[in-house]
Formats: structure tokens, C-alpha cells, sequence
């Protein structure tokens, strides 16, 4: 059975770690939050998607009108915490299995 992109990530980094002779719960923790945020950041990423980067509103008949979409500003949040993470371990993500075509999440 093929490996997922998530397994895949999750492997690659922690061969990294290992390489480096990082050991310790702490750490592996860390990985395993990067790959929450990335489960996040594609579940953002759908939502995009699917309605757009402005969403339709309506309170009543007489207030209604669009605005941007929450998933947009999350996204950026989110993405800069991977990164923050990443860096925090001196680890990166080969970019051959982090493209943002949705697969296999």
C-alpha cells in the first residue's frame, strides 16, 4: 500500500532529526503539531476552494453583502507557524512531497 503525503512528511522530518542526532519527546511532539497544522492548513486551503477568497453573507433581507473569507487570514497564520516550527528544528521539507496539491491528506 503506497504512503500517504502525511506519512511521507512525517517520516522525512524525522529522519532529519535522527540525522542530526536530535533525540527526545519534545521534539517528536513538535513534529507531530507541524503535521496538525498541515492537516489545518489543507483543511483551509479546501475551504478556498470550494467558497472563494469572498464568502456571501446575510443577516436579513435588507443586510446582506460579501466578505473576505476567514480561511484566507488563517491560512497565513498558520503557514507561518509550520515554518516557525521547521525552523526551530533546523529541519525543511523536501519540496518534491510539500506542494499543495491535496492527495492523499
Amino acid at each position: 500500500m503506497a504512503k500517504g503525503k502525511r506519512a511521507i512528511i512525517k517520516d522525512a522530518l524525522v529522519d532529519q532529526l535522527e540525522n542530526q542526532g536530535v533525540i527526545g519527546r519534545h521534539f517528536y511532539d513538535l513534529i507531530e503539531d507541524y503535521l496538525q497544522l498541515w492537516d489545518i492548513k489543507n483543511s483551509l486551503i479546501n475551504d478556498i476552494k470550494e467558497r472563494g477568497v469572498s464568502v456571501y453573507w446575510e443577516n436579513s433581507p435588507t443586510q446582506f453583502g460579501f466578505k473576505k473569507n476567514d480561511s484566507v487570514t488563517e491560512l497565513l497564520k498558520v503557514s507561518a507557524q509550520m515554518l516557525k516550527i521547521l525552523q526551530q528544528l533546523n529541519l525543511r521539507v523536501d519540496e518534491s512531497i510539500s506542494d499543495d496539491d491535496n492527495d492523499d491528506f
